[in-house]
Order: C-alpha cells, then structure tokens, then sequence
C-alpha cells in the first residue's frame, strides 16, 4: 500500500479550504496554547483564544468524515495566580458549533520538570479532548488493548458471588460489568489516562510531543489506508507516524522552517505538495 502526504505551508485556517468535505478520518493536533510559544508563533492572549480557534474548528468539522474523530491537545495556563478558563470555554464554544465532545484524555508526563511554585505544584499533566460530529464514529479499541497484569492473578481467583453475575449500575447507566468475563483473557482494555515521558527524538521543535501519543489515538481511531491530518504540523510527528503506520497524512505549518524540515524528512515517501507558501 502507498502512504500518500499532502503538505500545506500557511495559515490553517486558509489551507484547510482547501481540503475536501468528509475526507479526514482522524484531526490529530496541539495548537499553540495562550499565550505561550510567543516567540516563535506569535502567542494567542487566552482572553482571545476561542476566537481564534473557532474559525479553523469550523474547517476541520466541515472536513472531518461524519465517522470521523478529532482530538485536541491543550493545557490551561495560570494567569495572575489564577488558573485560566480559556479551554473551558472552548469547549463549551465548540459544543454551539456542532461539535460533540465526546470523552477527555489525559497525558500523565512520567518525567515532567522539577520545580516550586508559592501557591501550586509541578503540572504533570496535559489534556486530549476528543470531538466528533455524529454519536457513531470509528473507533477500534481491541488495537490499544494492554497487559490485564499481576492484579488478576489475586483479584480473579478469588471472587465474590457478586462478581459471578453482571453488577448493574447503582446510577441507573445502564451500564454494568461482570468481572467473571475476564478469567480466561490476558488483555484488558486500558483507562483514558496515558503514561508517557516528555522526551521525543525531534528536538528542532519547541513543543514536539512523544511519537506515542499520537500513535496511540492512531491505533484507536484509524485503519491502514485512512487519511490522519494535523493542521498544527510543527516537527511533523503525527503525520511520521501515521506514515509509519502506513495512514494517509495531511499537514499544515505556518513556519516554511518546520514545513521544510518535514518534508525533507518524509522525502523517501511519496509526497503530493500543494503549491502557495506563505
């Protein structure tokens, strides 16, 4: 199977135009937070984000496959001892666009930077918000299965009569479990919290995130063959893996710097590139 690249220099909110209706599987991205990254993208004041946002959410909702799932990585920052609101109120702001915020991940950084501050501890962790357009969307979890572990050994042999039948929800869900069904199984379904080290083998990029994160999502929202696009591109490691997983990618970069260092990087593959740098 040939692994197809579509590479776009400029402003996202531009070039996603000109992506089709519908053709995008999975929007795997981390967009510069407020305020942060100033030198280097200019930084966006969180009293100012939504904004900013909402215009480029509306292209990826209009190019995202109805089956499709899009996961955004972002993190509050503190403003005058006071942690912001700004993601918050994306969310809510994405809701009234169309969008559904279906479940929230979070990226548990084992290796986060030591430090003190007079009214709070070391952030050690980061936010994955998923959105999709219609209640039903692809989604292949037996692909992000994990090891049930050294627990089932004790927990399973030894169980209650309580545990030998299904346990109904006591807040009327409707959803239940019945812990009897996993004795004979040595995989289990993981949880929505990642354990992922910082460190990443592109350092040419301020905020290159570890190539297991979005792998992850990859595996979990994704076949071979579907199209996986990051609008926010950087050090292009999405759209590597999605490669190495032999996915279509798309990305956008706004700095020629970066778009160049990716596409010299994923020059073996074939590449299709649009013309209209910024």
């Amino acid at each position: 199977m040939e692994v197809e690249n579509i590479f776009l220099c400029g402003d996202c909110e531009e070039k996603l135009k000109d992506i089709p209706d519908n053709s995008v599987d999975l929007i795997f991205t981390s967009p510069p937070y407020a305020d942060q990254r100033a030198d280097t993208y200019g930084g966006v004041h969180p009293d100012n984000y939504v904004n900013w946002f909402l215009p480029k959410a509306k292209q990826m909702l209009r190019a995202l496959k109805p089956t499709g799932t899009f996961v955004l990585n972002i993190k509050e920052k503190v403003v005058d001892c006071e942690r912001s609101t700004y993601v918050l109120e994306l969310i809510l702001a994405m809701r009234k666009q169309g969008w559904l915020w279906t479940e929230e991940f979070i990226w548990h950084k084992k290796n986060c930077y030591p430090g003190k501050w007079p009214n709070r501890f070391r952030d050690s962790w980061e936010r994955l918000l998923q959105f999709n357009k219609s209640k039903k969307f692809n989604m292949y979890q037996e692909e992000v299965m994990v090891p049930m572990g050294d627990w089932a050994k004790s927990r399973l042999n030894n169980l209650s009569e309580t545990d030998r039948k299904r346990d109904e929800s006591k807040v009327g869900s409707g959803f239940g479990k019945n812990v009897s069904n996993w004795l004979s199984r040595d995989r289990a379904y993981p949880t929505n919290v990642l354990h992922l080290a910082t460190e990443c083998s592109n350092k040419k990029h301020s905020a290159a995130f570890p190539e297991g994160l979005p792998e992850w999502f990859i595996k979990l929202f994704t076949r071979e063959g579907d199209t996986v696009l990051d609008p926010f591109m950087g050090s292009g490691t999405t759209n590597i893996v999605a490669n190495r997983l032999r996915r279509n990618s798309i990305g956008i970069e706004i700095l020629p710097e970066y778009y160049e260092m990716v596409t010299e990087q994923l020059a073996p593959v074939e590449l299709y590139l649009f013309e209209g740098k910024a």
